[in-house]
């Protein structure tokens, strides 16, 4: 396992991220959008909207992320967090990267007073599934996730 350090990202660190965050877009079958990816990524830190953590190598070069968004659960009355966005770059995968920074995504959210973190993937992305079981998620066998596009 690899020395991975990770750490909160600032709006400073958009240039940064905006890579990662174009590739995970290109891994789900997006195009190409590195311009797009950084304004998403500056808006979303600058507007405090999400919580971005940030994984880097020994090198201090930025191998992964991890994105946030705050939200709540009615159900339960409580704040929590959706894991929207995980990735590593290809060439970190399989150095704890991906572990460390769920974990601290959990540290995270405990900080910040979140009783639950949800999250969906692929259900072809077998690789992150057997990391996040491995991790203590659990797979929802309850309810069905359903979405609709919504036109301007």
């Amino acid at each position: 396992m690899t020395t991975v350090h990770i750490r909160l990202a600032t709006p400073a660190d958009a240039d940064t991220i905006a890579p990662l965050f174009d590739a995970y877009r290109q891994f789900y079958e997006q195009a190409p959008d590195l311009a797009g990816a950084k304004a998403f990524i500056a808006e979303r830190l600058e507007r405090e909207e999400s919580v971005i953590l940030l994984a880097l190598d020994a090198s201090q070069m930025a191998v992964g992320f991890c994105q946030l968004y705050p939200t709540f659960c009615s159900v339960e009355a409580a704040p929590i967090y959706t894991l929207y966005d995980l990735f590593v770059a290809p060439a970190a995968r399989k150095t704890g990267a991906g572990r460390s920074l769920l974990m601290a995504a959990e540290a995270t959210a405990r900080t910040h007073g979140k009783v639950r973190m949800d999250l969906t993937t692929a259900h072809t992305n077998t690789t992150a599934q057997s990391l996040y079981e491995s991790q203590g998620w659990t797979l929802d066998t309850v309810f069905r996730a359903y979405n609709k596009r919504v036109s301007a």
